[in-house]
């Protein structure tokens, strides 16, 4: 099987998180410029609120991206509106992309924005695990969408087409209940324990410990991949460059390709020569400029 890497196939171009570089993470400003950029499509992580709305937020907590504290899931969006979700980053939003109090957003939000595109746009949904709520988030999020008339058939609505993604190998199976699989993407990323424990503040012991649930996912992710139960393949950039072996098998079984978070010239070049399908990046402009 070749890969046409011609103009006419460029990857496509994912904003992570919205145009993340240049505002807040999943914030209206983020995602408007991410439509002016001329991004092919967004991606955005979901978690459940405490009266089980489906909101934007990559972490499980308030405290890296708001002036709030603690989980995401002891908060009603009531609550969470409260917070400001832009200051942190220090970029000024113009007049245009909302006040600061209408920067946070919830997937039916999202949606709204995305159909003013006035054109054919393509939404990832990366469901965030493990959740308070287990896979009551993947019900909420798709009942969310049937109300909107998405179909699964199509996973579509309007102007927007839909495809889901995890970490979470349990999560994937239970979509693939439910969805067909051409639209659901597994993630696979290589397991750093010493970045793992720095990152989540763990002693030695349990560090390993959660290393080993995490290695064990990422090994059950590889094997959906493996048997083709999955449409989409989601690896990060890290991962391509150390198992081109995989990468090509994958590539050649048919798998669609999406690749994250791809910021850097060489790194969008690499894609483009694997014939990568989709590129997920904070920089969506730069990199529909150097495509």
């Amino acid at each position: 099987m070749t890969h046409d890497t011609s103009e006419s196939t460029r990857p496509l171009v994912f904003a992570h998180r919205g145009s993340s570089a240049a505002f807040a993470e999943h914030t209206r400003a983020a995602y408007l410029q991410a439509l002016a950029d001329g991004s092919d499509g967004v991606e955005c992580d979901v978690h459940l609120t405490r009266d089980q709305q489906v909101v934007l937020l990559h972490d499980s907590t308030l405290d890296r991206t708001s002036d709030g504290t603690g989980p995401v899931a002891d908060r009603t969006l009531e609550e969470l509106r409260a917070l400001d979700f832009s200051s942190w980053k220090g970029a000024r939003v113009p007049e245009a992309y909302g006040a600061k109090s209408e920067q946070f957003l919830t997937l039916p939000e999202l949606l709204d924005l995305l159909r003013g595109a006035g054109r054919p746009i393509s939404l990832a949904i990366e469901l965030k695990h493990p959740s308070p709520f287990a896979f009551k988030l993947e019900d909420r999020v798709l009942d969310i969408l049937l109300a909107e008339g998405w179909t699964p058939e199509s996973s579509a609505v309007d102007n927007i087409s839909v495809t889901f993604m995890s970490f979470d190998p349990d999560a994937t199976k239970y979509l693939l209940g439910k969805i067909p699989g051409t639209f659901i993407c597994q993630l696979v990323a290589d397991v750093d324990v010493a970045e793992l424990r720095e990152g989540m503040g763990l002693g030695a012991l349990s560090g390993s410990a959660v290393a080993n649930v995490m290695k064990a996912a990422q090994a059950e992710g590889e094997q959906l991949l493996d048997n083709s139960q999955v449409g989409l393949a989601g690896p990060g950039i890290d991962y391509v460059r150390q198992h081109a072996r995989t990468v090509q098998r994958w590539l050649e079984s048919g798998r669609r390709f999406r690749v994250w978070t791809v910021d850097d010239e060489r790194d969008v070049a690499l894609c483009q020569g694997l014939g990568i399908h989709e590129i997920t990046t904070n920089k969506p402009a730069r990199v529909l400029a150097q495509l």
